[in-house]
């Protein structure tokens, strides 16, 4: 009786790892505007890293935030059987259709970089909030971001402001324009006889060229402003606008600020070709995509009345030394997160996987990597 136990317990064991052996492995795509550009290639990095931790495949799809293609990639990756997607759409509207196509294919998603603001985009909104595969958001509090920009500005001088934003209607654009704006306000109520302007924007799309031109035709049509805001869009809008105020002599005499931090923003800095950056934010969907991951995996349970919206925070850089602290473990062959971190951030509920992007700092990394 004992051997034929034993026989059925090796058979059963036998069996069940073959099952396992065969298990089709979790697959996540990845809606992204481009996944080569400075922001887009640092968010890939961490991306990959976590799949490889986790033993999840990917596929990517560049959508350059044109909205036929950001819905477009939607149909793609879920014919392509994605179990998850996570996404960074460009307007708000664009996730009724991207919602559509993942109830009807049974596919979890998630945004990253931004969220559907309830007042702007009610229709939305609500069907966020129906939806059992929409999964939630990660996104900074743009409005802070914002407003705190024009204040740096404000403290180093500048007085009139050029804006360059990347895509007319984008809703982080949208929110970032709203913190520029009542930074100016909170500024010049606070400095009646001082007071800052903030010029209407100008879109900049998302490649150096574009970036470049309407950089340039700012600066024509405003040859007394003192600073540019590069709103963002990747970073490559960005690389365009300092090559125009390079090429006009006024390095230096147009303070530029931008939410992309570039590969050389520490020359950048020293320069004077950048004044002040916002970002660091490239884990933002590393966050999204462990949410996801989750999600199909059953450990975050999805409801029909309201979604995950998790809060990543912005890091501040306006001057060299500020970089330095920043370039030592969110740059080069760092990440913010060993493989063995990415793996237990993987295994936390959501409360404490939130809790855990909240805390993401220089100085949270250097107390885990400094050890």
């Amino acid at each position: 009786m004992k051997k034929f136990l034993a026989l059925i317990l090796a058979v059963s064991m036998v069996f069940s790892l073959s099952l396992a052996a065969g298990a089709k492995p979790i697959k996540i795509g990845i809606s992204i505007w481009s996944s080569t550009d400075t922001l887009g290639s640092e968010c890939k990095r961490i991306i990959d890293a976590a799949a490889s931790v986790l033993g999840v495949e990917t596929q990517w799809v560049d959508q350059a935030h044109i909205s036929e293609q950001v819905t477009a990639s939607a149909e793609t990756l879920a014919l392509a059987g994605c179990d998850g997607i996570i996404i960074c759409n460009s307007a708000s509207a664009e996730m009724g259709s991207v919602i559509k196509t993942c109830n009807e294919n049974e596919v979890y998603v998630a945004q990253f970089f931004r969220v559907i603001d309830k007042d702007a985009n009610p229709e939305e909104y609500k069907q966020a909030c129906e939806s059992k595969y929409y999964v939630g958001a990660v996104h900074e509090s743009e409005f802070d971001n914002g407003k705190t920009l024009v204040t740096i500005l404000g403290e180093k001088g500048c007085r009139k402001i050029g804006l360059e934003g990347w895509e007319p209607g984008d809703a982080t654009f949208l929110g970032r324009w709203a913190g520029y704006k009542a930074g100016v306000e909170a500024w010049n109520a606070a400095h009646p006889n001082d007071k800052l302007t903030l010029l209407e924007p100008q879109y900049g799309r998302t490649t150096t060229d574009t970036g470049r031109a309407t950089a340039e035709a700012i600066i024509d049509a405003n040859p007394d402003i003192d600073a540019l805001i590069v709103a963002g869009g990747g970073g490559d809008t960005l690389l365009g606008a300092i090559a125009a105020i390079e090429a006009k002599g006024l390095t230096g005499k147009i303070a530029v600020a931008s939410t992309d931090f570039l590969p050389d923003l520490d020359a950048k800095l020293k320069s004077g070709a950048m004044a002040a950056e916002s970002g660091g934010h490239y884990a933002d969907p590393f966050f999204a995509f462990l949410m996801v991951y989750n999600a199909i995996k059953g450990n975050y349970p999805t409801s029909t009345d309201s979604f995950y919206n998790m809060v990543f925070p912005y890091m501040f850089v306006a001057s060299p030394e500020d970089y330095a602290n920043y370039a030592k473990y969110f740059t080069g062959k760092e990440l913010p997160y060993y493989d063995d971190e990415i793996k237990n951030l993987a295994g936390l509920s959501y409360d404490d996987l939130a809790k855990a992007c909240a805390k993401l700092s220089v100085e949270d990394v250097v107390a885990r990597h400094a050890k």
